[in-house]
């Protein structure tokens, strides 16, 4: 190889997809240095090559061209007598021109190279060149930036107010194709949480075409952008990316740009394949749902609802900006844990306490998964506790009580469900239909508690929890062990919607609570009649923490009526009425604003541990099942008053001592017990959420 090559290079008609052909031209020119090289381009990209002092000659390939044009073209090319012709366009030129080395004519399929930049160099791994077979480690040498260039792009930030070494994220939400393109109302979501917590300069990048995007997304961001849509060259943008700490970005030719470049990256996929024309830097995260039908590489989405896209959230990619920019991986991001399920399935079809104490299933779930299609099967009553989930795609609802209620319409749920070929089940609450319907829908792994039709199962996990020596969140995070995921956070969680925000809003104006004022919740109501201390205790408890200066609220749902006017008949001082006239999502944000939360063991206790609320918890029946072990609040602002009196077996219901363990606990136990939290709460040891 001591003498001059003469390279014939046919590259592809797309921006993006010639990038990814500039390794094989890298590799052309480390194995032939000092070649003379011919690239035959469409008119597009030809920008790409212009002015590269390693190029010889460029040539404007026009695929319409007339016929006598070609031949022309090609007999004009015959005269140049290449000594290598490679062709990743799969033309009559790269297969008739003469030429001692050829690179293969069509892309072979390997493991190895999965992606199209890989398959590009596969076509010149042909054994007469004697190539290395290193796909990695590429010089970048085949994009030349002028240093003209340079100095616009440099004076470009200075006249935008931004310093040299400052932050600088930036942001492509254009795609030449529509149905790659991730909503312009989320990119406005994403950057109004990056910018605040990152303190980057949020840069937008397009060419012309994208310029309606993004005027969109200025106009409607809260935070000053920088629009640079239209205003660089190819090779300028180029020189932009090197400057950005990170590049947000469809699947696009600014991907592609940014990955020759070597810039860290995260990337949006919908129906693409991104094991094919994903990000190839060196720093790069993909963030994906794995619906059925993705990747389908279909020009149109055929449900018309482009789900793959509309169900990536702001959350989703803000927990990838992080790793990036906080935790700053060296690896690439692993795109599914060792087991890869791809759709999985949550259940739980019971109560309100129940579902809230299993939310760090579904975060722990994401975690491990973090381009997973998650779905929550719930009832209509509990189905508030996880709207707005973050860590959730979809949820799912199962009326047992109503419309599902017959086994014949459970049975044409379960095949409704099939369509959506989930292949993980997480059966968190074991019973007869919560076992089966997963197993009619065909999904290929079922983990659940041996009970109440458990064989349906395919992992059956003894149930011990009648024992009670740990909490029911643990019971529940002991499903997502059993498949390999270790929970990194056990904390439960209760989105707050903006709707219910403002009620509370309009309520502390209807009721005259002004932001001083620290309100004390009482919660005497409970689904469960053994667990009800008496009417007269709430009321004495309010009647003395009313008198010390505390607003009283007495709060609970419709079912509750009874047992709240009992203790509201009772007391002497003023008093709020909260009960009946809020839902769940209500109640949770009334309860941020309160000092402390009395109450049994009950749903609306749990919503208030999740929120971080002080409570005083009061248990009664000593059964280990039932204890606060397993069952008190999770929240480190709490005291559970419970005694044992000694019963050497609870009946519960048919309790023959008048349920003495909720009578032992005196008013005095609870006075004493909002004396200890309130004082830390006056002493600031305590900070509200």
């Amino acid at each position: 190889m001591s003498h001059t090559h003469k390279i014939l290079f046919i590259t592809l008609s797309n921006i993006g997809d010639c990038i990814l052909t500039l390794p094989v031209l890298d590799y052309l020119e480390a194995v032939f240095p000092g070649s003379k090289v011919t690239v035959m381009v469409g008119p597009r990209p030809k920008e790409i090559f212009e002015n590269n002092p390693i190029i010889e000659k460029l040539i404007v390939y026009d695929k319409h061209a007339a016929l006598r044009e070609k031949i022309k073209l090609f007999n004009a090319l015959k005269k140049e007598k290449f000594d290598i012709v490679v062709d990743l366009k799969n033309t009559l030129f790269g297969r008739f021109l003469p030429a001692k080395y050829k690179g293969h004519q069509f892309l072979f399929t390997s493991p190895k190279a999965k992606h199209m930049r890989d398959a590009h160099l596969l076509k010149i791994l042909y054994p007469g060149l004697s190539l290395p077979r290193e796909l990695l480690n590429l010089k970048n040498k085949s994009l030349y930036i002028k240093e003209e260039d340079r100095r616009y792009i440099v004076n470009l930030l200075k006249v935008n107010h931004i310093a040299e070494g400052e932050k600088i994220i930036a942001i492509s939400a254009g795609a030449r194709s529509e149905i790659k393109r991730w909503p312009k109302e989320k990119f406005v979501d994403l950057i109004s949480i990056i910018a605040d917590e990152f303190k980057a300069k949020i840069i937008l990048l397009g060419d012309r075409d994208d310029i309606a995007i993004n005027r969109y997304i200025v106009e409607h961001s809260k935070y000053p952008l920088i629009d640079l849509s239209g205003k660089t060259t190819l090779i300028q943008l180029a020189c932009l990316l090197e400057k950005s700490s990170l590049l947000i970005t469809n699947d696009s030719a600014n991907l592609h740009l940014a990955s020759y470049l070597d810039v860290p990256i995260l990337a949006i996929f919908g129906p693409t394949d991104d094991a094919k024309y994903g990000p190839w830097s060196e720093n790069w995260r993909v963030v994906k749902k794995n619906i059925f039908c993705r990747p389908c590489q279909k020009a149109q989405c055929r449900f018309g609802t482009l789900s793959c896209m509309q169900l990536i959230s702001a959350e989703d990619l803000l927990r990838q900006v992080r790793s990036i920019l906080v935790t700053k991986l060296e690896k690439k991001q692993v795109t599914t844990n060792k087991n890869d399920y791809k759709r999985i399935l949550i259940v739980r079809t019971d109560r309100i306490g129940d579902m809230i104490l299993s939310t760090p299933v579904i975060k722990a779930l994401r975690d491990a998964n973090p381009f997973s299609y998650i779905a929550m099967m719930v009832t209509p009553y509990t189905k508030i506790i996880v709207e707005g989930n973050p860590y959730l795609d979809e949820i799912i609802i199962y009326d047992k009580q109503g419309k599902e209620k017959s086994w014949f319409a459970s049975f044409k749920f379960a095949f409704e469900l099939k369509k959506k070929r989930f292949n993980l089940a997480v059966v968190l609450n074991p019973s007869n239909r919560s076992n089966l319907i997963p197993f009619l829908a065909g999904i290929p792994r079922r983990v659940g508690y041996n009970r109440k039709l458990g064989f349906l199962l395919t992992d059956r996990i003894k149930d011990i929890k009648y024992e009670g020596k740990k909490h029911e969140i643990e019971y529940n995070l002991d499903l997502v062990r059993h498949i390999g995921v270790e929970p990194q956070d056990k904390n439960t969680f209760m989105p707050v919607s903006p709707e219910s925000e403002k009620w509370v809003e309009n309520i502390f104006k209807e009721k005259n609570i002004a932001p001083v004022d620290k309100l004390i919740v009482l919660n005497p109501g409970s689904s469960d009649n053994s667990q009800i201390w008496p009417a007269e205790r709430y009321a004495a408890v309010g009647e003395k923490l009313a008198q010390k200066g505390y607003k009283i609220v007495i709060l609970g749902g419709p079912a509750d009526r009874e047992i709240a006017q009992q203790v509201m008949s009772q007391m002497q001082s003023p008093f709020i009425n909260m009960v009946g006239n809020n839902n769940i999502s209500q109640a949770a944000s009334f309860l941020k604003k309160c000092s402390l939360f009395i109450s049994r063991d009950t749903g609306l206790m749990h919503i208030a541990s999740s929120i971080g609320v002080p409570i005083i918890a009061i248990f009664g029946r000593n059964q280990a099942g039932l204890s606060p072990v397993r069952w008190g609040p999770h929240n480190k602002k709490s005291l559970v008053l419970h005694k044992d009196l000694g019963c050497d077996e609870c009946l519960a219901h048919r309790c023959k001592k008048g349920f003495l363990c909720l009578k032992a606990i005196t008013v005095e136990d609870v006075l004493a017990a909002a004396e200890q939290l309130l004082k830390k709460l006056d002493s600031q040891e305590i900070i509200l959420l």
